[in-house]
């Protein structure tokens, strides 16, 4: 019963086509996507919380970095709006309470959790006041890190020689660093700040740019279908030109000349992070 209320209310809010997309996204999302031990890192440093704190990861996915936060000595709990990939990450561990969940109406009481983290997600919520005022009623006191891209960021990836109308789409649905920290304080958050994070050619997780210095991967079909913007924004003929012309430039190295025109001092990720006093 609980499970049809929940699809009926994601229908009614616009959220099952986002479901239904991550439910497809998730049969074969942990081929390729992992947790990276940077990014997880940074992410326990930036919650600033204590060995056995209770702390919510939003959107967990598969829960690849639910179980890595939680191998750092936390207290975990994870919620997806996606029934496949809950039911991925409920293989990965009995110790994590997982939960499906709409994040406008988490199942937890009032100030149940010490922090919160969301990787890679708020650009799917179809709004961002509501997510972002449930989370701080969940919190009791602590800090909310996000993990996201800017459009500013994300209009200087050299994915835009090869893939331009995808990733103009993906830019368009991304919340800007000033939007996200606004709202945030509108729900009640205090920012602490705002970290840039550079993809480096070791990354371990293959979400959209962390291929920056392997663009060899994205010839990869596997590696697209773990991929949002891939999977959900790029037409069959767009991937397919696209693809044509990169591996072209890949034989040709003139790959080094395209990744060089779109070198940024923008950062290629952030990490935005408030808290709740």
């Amino acid at each position: 019963m609980i499970e049809v209320m929940l699809n009926i209310e994601l229908e009614k809010n616009g959220g099952y086509g986002m479901t239904a997309l991550y439910d497809e996204i998730g049969l074969a999302y942990d081929t390729t996507r992992k947790a990276d031990p940077e990014i997880a890192g940074r992410l326990r440093n930036h919650l600033q919380v204590t060995d056995g704190s209770k702390v919510l990861e939003i959107a967990c996915g598969t829960g690849n970095y639910t179980v890595a936060l939680q191998e750092t000595g936390l207290q975990m709990t994870g919620t997806d709006i996606s029934k496949e990939m809950i039911a991925k990450a409920k293989e990965k561990s009995s110790l994590i309470q997982w939960e499906l969940a709409d994040v406008k109406r988490l199942p937890f009481n009032n100030n149940t959790f010490s922090g919160a983290a969301c990787i890679l997600s708020i650009h799917h919520f179809d709004d961002l006041f509501a997510p972002f005022k449930e989370i701080y009623r969940v919190i009791d006191k602590g800090r909310f890190v996000i993990f996201t891209s800017s459009p500013e960021q994300m209009n200087n990836y050299w994915l835009k020689e090869y893939f331009p109308e995808a990733i103009a789409k993906s830019a368009k649905q991304m919340p800007d660093v000033k939007k996200v920290s606004k709202i945030l304080r509108e729900a009640g958050f205090r920012i602490i700040g705002h970290e840039t994070f550079l993809v480096q050619p070791n990354l371990q997780d293959f979400f959209l740019y962390s291929g920056k210095y392997k663009p060899r991967m994205y010839l990869d079909e596997n590696v697209r279908s773990g991929i949002s913007t891939f999977a959900n924004l790029a037409s069959k003929e767009e991937v397919k030109e696209g693809c044509s012309k990169l591996k072209k430039d890949i034989q040709t190295n003139k790959i080094e000349d395209v990744i060089n025109k779109f070198s940024s001092d923008l950062g290629d990720y952030v990490y935005v992070v408030a808290e709740k006093r």
